[in-house]
């Protein structure tokens, strides 16, 4: 489906010297606060979602080639795939001489529940997992043409998420998922991620070395249940504690409970359109709310 070309282009892309973005040492570079609007990066009709789950660390030497791959299925390689990214980094190379700062702990947690719906031994890194139906070492770029041969078959509920803007650090969002057509059940979670991020790491395995990062998870909601035979709509917000970037996207996904298959999912990126007062706008109350990562 893909052919020798999509391999070509990944290999090439773990090499790349990739430009500057965000330069992050040892801290968090945040920006003004600014009012913003979302710029829909929906699929129409015919691109199948498919979530991409990368658990990686700066502490790992094994990571930046994952990044990589991932940062290159961010660009929408595939015509009949719209790739969900999302980049989460554990906690568990903080030890070795480096503190990730966009590792969290909670990464860990669910990197964890993963391997047990997997029956590992021990969680790894870098783990991509697709669809949370396959996991797979994240820079092996043959595995990940297989698995997603498999995912674009996959049929998925509707996912949409409007009227999405950031307003004095907390993000407001509508989130609609159709029906299932099944019995299934499923958990609404709801994701800030940024678009990018980079980092000059100074100890550890990646010592000397300047990492770059897509779609780097920031904030974890989960909103509410998908029942069988009822649609789910329902506003959200979530408070960005201590951070005011501009560069985020928002990811909606509807997950089997328990750690099952991915359902559904939907993505927007959100842009700067003006600049506002602290006291233009008030944040308005939330039915859901998480803390910066």
């Amino acid at each position: 489906m893909f052919g020798s070309s999509f391999l070509d282009s990944l290999m090439k892309s773990m090499n790349a010297v990739r430009p500057p973005l965000l330069v992050i040492v040892g801290f968090v570079i945040v920006f003004p606060t600014a009012k913003l609007q979302a710029q829909s990066v929906q699929p129409g009709p015919g691109p199948t979602p498919v979530l991409v789950e990368l658990f990686t660390s700066e502490g790992c030497s094994s990571c930046p080639p994952a990044d990589a791959v991932l940062e290159k299925l961010d660009t929408q390689p595939f015509p009949n795939m719209q790739i969900i990214a999302l980049s989460e980094h554990v906690d568990y190379w903080n030890h070795d001489g480096w503190t990730d700062p966009y590792s969290s702990h909670a990464n860990t947690e669910r990197q964890d529940a993963y391997g047990r719906l997997f029956n590992l031994e021990s969680v790894y890194t870098p783990q991509m997992i697709v669809d949370g139906t396959k996991e797979f070492v994240g820079n092996d770029p043959k595995q990940t043409q297989k698995v997603f041969e498999q995912a674009a078959a996959e049929v998925k509920v509707p996912v949409r998420i409007t009227n999405v803007r950031l307003e004095n650090g907390v993000i407001h969002a509508h989130i609609d998922v159709d029906a299932p057509s099944n019995h299934t059940k499923g958990d609404v979670d709801f994701v800030v991620a940024l678009n990018q991020a980079e980092s000059q790491v100074l100890k550890g395995e990646n010592a000397g070395h300047r990492l770059t990062h897509v779609a780097v998870l920031r904030s974890f909601s989960k909103v509410g249940k998908l029942d069988p035979g009822h649609a789910f709509s329902q506003d959200v917000s979530v408070r960005l504690e201590n951070a005011r970037d501009s560069d985020l996207r928002v990811i909606a996904f509807v997950q089997k409970s328990g750690m099952g298959r991915v359902l559904g999912a939907a993505m927007e990126k959100l842009t700067p359109k003006s600049v506002t007062s602290p006291h233009e706008f008030e944040p308005q109350s939330s039915l859901a709310r998480a803390s910066l990562r």
